[in-house]
């Protein structure tokens, strides 16, 4: 027993001075808990939304009240016209809109019943869905205590109508989501192994002694993967438009330039990420961590970001999927042209500038 506990406390002694092993077995549970226990979830809160009242009578302004009452939704504004409505949703302000016709009240008071139009951003089906449903009830609530006070059966009629998918098919919110995570993933996988395989092959000694310019080098290793992964890029699309009958609304030229720009960006992370390891298995390790758990949580297209914290919305905005995602929703849904995306495009082109730079300059010309 001596023995084995001599044993047992060496192995204790190397698991409490290895950080990177307590990180492991501390931090990563922690981390994983509070990110799944905060952000990890289907229910929505503070989504936003305008009212147009064009009655403006005592009905409309119930309704109104209750609704910017309920914590399902943030009361955006009141706009003063139907037609700011559309420009509105292509701003990405807002997820729901409510229109109440001129004589609402007088049509609740002398016909007994009236109609309210309720309009939602069918691009995310499973938020517009349960969005509508939650205004629905807040409506149907209003009309409920209409009739207890006055015994008269009172009917409003919601009219819904989903804006840019009204079939509400899940692709259009999981295709723009695929492609973020498929081209992030196999990018920075592929590229953060290139160069640490030169490293544990000894044929990194080689090309650095070689008259070769060091930058050339990094080039040729991220070259390959770019044409590679355009080429990828057309086989998705070819496939979300046969098989899953997902529109392209915009220009395929520009998709195609913004996809661009997302691959040399995770091309430049990858780059990165092999300057900074030693071996294959940790530049995997980090490449599937960096990439996959971010960008499945902090996109959108799983979980909406409305409903994580604050210090997690923040969070999400270096990550590059959730630009991409956004600019990929806009030109293939909406049909918007690059004036609806350009904010997006260079928050895309400065976070792949700074990476660029900075794998370059951690790129090493002399072994260790």
């Amino acid at each position: 027993m001596k023995q084995f506990l001599s044993f047992v406390r060496k192995e204790f002694y190397h698991v409490f001075r290895d950080n990177k092993t307590l990180l492991m077995l501390f931090g990563l549970p922690i981390v994983l808990i509070v990110l799944f226990g905060f952000a990890v979830t289907n229910e929505i809160k503070n989504a936003k939304i305008v009212v147009c009242d064009y009655a403006k009578d005592p009905a409309s302004q119930e309704i109104i009240n209750k609704l910017s009452a309920n914590k399902t939704f943030h009361l955006e504004k009141a706009l003063l016209n139907h037609s700011q409505i559309e420009t509105e949703f292509k701003k990405e302000n807002i997820k729901l809109a409510i229109i109440f016709p001129a004589n609402f009240n007088k049509d609740l008071l002398h016909l007994n019943k009236a109609q309210v139009q309720i309009i939602a951003d069918g691009s995310d089906p499973n938020t517009a869905n349960t969005l509508t449903t939650y205004a629905t009830s807040v409506i149907m609530d209003y009309q409920r205590e209409l009739i207890q006070n006055s015994n008269i059966p009172y009917s409003i009629a919601p009219e819904i109508r989903m804006l840019y998918n009204p079939e509400l098919k899940g692709a259009t919110n999981f295709v723009p989501g695929i492609m973020a995570l498929v081209l992030l993933l196999v990018c920075v996988l592929m590229t953060a192994v290139s160069i640490v395989k030169e490293k544990e092959t000894g044929t990194m000694e080689i090309l650095l002694v070689s008259p070769f310019n060091p930058l050339l080098v990094i080039i040729s290793k991220a070259l390959p993967f770019l044409l590679l992964s355009l080429v990828n890029l057309v086989v998705i699309l070819i496939l979300s438009v046969t098989l899953l009958d997902m529109p392209i609304n915009g220009s395929i030229w520009l998709l195609i330039a913004e996809s661009t720009l997302l691959i040399i960006c995770a091309l430049s992370l990858g780059l990165l990420i092999s300057n900074n390891t030693k071996s294959q298995q940790t530049a995997m390790l980090l490449a599937m961590m960096g990439m996959m758990l971010p960008t499945m949580l902090f996109t959108g297209f799983m979980f909406p970001l409305e409903n994580m914290p604050v210090a997690l919305q923040v969070i999400a905005n270096i990550f590059p999927s959730k630009w991409y995602y956004i600019i990929v929703k806009s030109i293939m849904i909406k049909g918007l042209g690059f004036s609806a995306i350009w904010k997006e495009t260079l928050i895309l082109l400065g976070t792949t500038i700074l990476l660029l730079a900075l794998s370059l300059k951690t790129f090493k010309t002399r072994l260790e």
